[in-house]
């Protein structure tokens, strides 16, 4: 598989204008983690205000990370470990905030969960607070209550000149010490320099041990035109400004039309080929499901055949040392549910229906078994597998009927 690593940008890219995930992007990206690539989190957004999104996507599951403050940050999502950080120098506080009050701008900044300002009845900020879930902290005296250094502070104002005019001068005038961005028409970020969404990709794709090539960006904004340049591919969303559709490689739907779905669908899971689904990926991010702690693995997939090892042990005995009838259920949808997976199109998901076995003899304590699903049937809207599953010495130990209902994304 060419991508490895997708990188999304979460507002005006991967969730709609009302800021929801949609199902049929869920799906999609659910699934191209099954077919081993890794997903990023590309966002201005503090990292708190990304967890939630995080965890529904269960990149924790599947390797994946979070890279928040438009580049600050980078965040192991299984287990929440800092990889890469860059903060601003709080001795450059006190100019920030005088600058802010001279064109009378509202100023804020994050901690943790909670949003500090000056402004706290400021429509743009207690927006921010609630859509990241952060508590307001009212700070009068800003820059001498920030006790700690933050990764971004941002200037507030519905004054679009006078913030482009501002970001203009501190181009110049911060160049060295701080850099300026604007993510929306009401903001204006400072963040410590050299920052920005590309050069740290570039630090995680270091930290990987992978090159640009591997990567597929999608973005939607100004903030994203590094990121998506240095990609091996960059796409930009259908709603995105023409300067930064002129800098990506293709231009896909817009993001009430499930365009990162589309692209995803179209340029990674429409290419999968029973010779490259990564069985050793599969295995290893599924060590934290209930496939990994039953001790499960994967051993040969097409879309006609899937076979995978169970051990018999504690985890699968019951308490007089014999195989357990609903791990041996749990083994069958766990190889059917994949071959169904691989044989969908892109545009369709998975969902298991019904699944009834017999059992036929018994596994003991100490052997492994071995399942294998072939394909019954492959209709338009269910799959039927037949499933054996056999001991080490080949004695047929179950035999298990499972269907699952294929449906399109939505």
């Amino acid at each position: 598989m060419k991508h490895k690593l997708l990188i999304l940008d979460v507002d005006g890219t991967l969730l709609n204008e009302a800021k929801e995930l949609t199902r049929r992007t869920h799906m999609a990206l659910l699934k191209v983690q099954q077919m081993g690539v890794r997903i990023v989190l590309a966002s201005g957004r503090p990292t708190y205000g990304l967890l939630a999104l995080a965890k529904q996507l269960e990149l924790g599951n599947y390797g994946g990370f979070i890279i928040s403050y438009n580049g600050c940050q980078i965040i192991r999502a299984s287990n929440g470990e800092i990889l890469f950080e860059r903060r601003i120098n709080p001795e450059l506080l006190p100019y920030v905030e005088k600058k802010a009050h001279k064109h009378g701008f509202a100023l804020m900044t994050y901690h943790d969960d909670c949003l500090v300002t000056d402004t706290p009845d400021n429509v743009h900020i207690t927006d921010e607070a609630q859509l990241n879930h952060l508590k307001l902290i009212y700070e009068e005296s800003f820059s001498t209550a920030i006790d700690f250094a933050p990764c971004k502070c941002t200037l507030v104002s519905d004054d679009t000149e006078a913030l482009d005019a501002l970001a203009a001068h501190w181009t110049k005038r911060l160049s060295g010490s701080l850099d300026v961005l604007r993510s929306e028409p009401f903001f204006l970020e400072v963040v410590p320099c050299g920052v920005d969404k590309a050069n740290t990709v570039g630090a995680l794709l270091d930290l990987l041990g992978m090159n640009s090539d591997e990567v597929m960006a999608i973005g939607d904004g100004v903030c994203d035109v590094t990121m998506l340049q240095m990609a091996g591919l960059g796409i930009a969303m259908g709603q995105a400004p023409d300067s930064v559709q002129a800098c990506a490689d293709r231009v896909t739907a817009s993001n009430q039309e499930d365009g990162v779905a589309q692209a995803v669908e179209q340029l990674i899971l429409a290419e999968v080929r029973e010779s490259t689904i990564p069985l050793d990926d599969l295995n290893a991010q599924a060590r934290s499901t209930l496939m990994g702690n039953l001790g499960i693995q994967y051993t040969y997939a097409d879309k006609e055949r899937v076979e995978a090892t169970m051990p018999v042990d504690h985890r699968t005995r019951q308490p007089f040392g014999i195989l357990h009838g609903g791990a041996s259920l749990a083994l069958a949808e766990t190889v059917a549910g994949l071959g169904s997976m691989i044989a969908c199109q892109p545009d369709e998901v998975m969902v298991g229906m019904q699944v009834s076995g017999n059992h036929i003899s018994s596994a003991h304590e100490g052997d492994t078994v071995r399942a294998v699903a072939t394909v019954v049937h492959q209709g338009r809207s269910s799959h039927v597998w037949n499933v054996d599953i056999f001991t080490s010495t080949n004695k047929l130990v179950s035999s298990v009927r499972v269907v699952n209902s294929i449906m399109k994304k939505r």
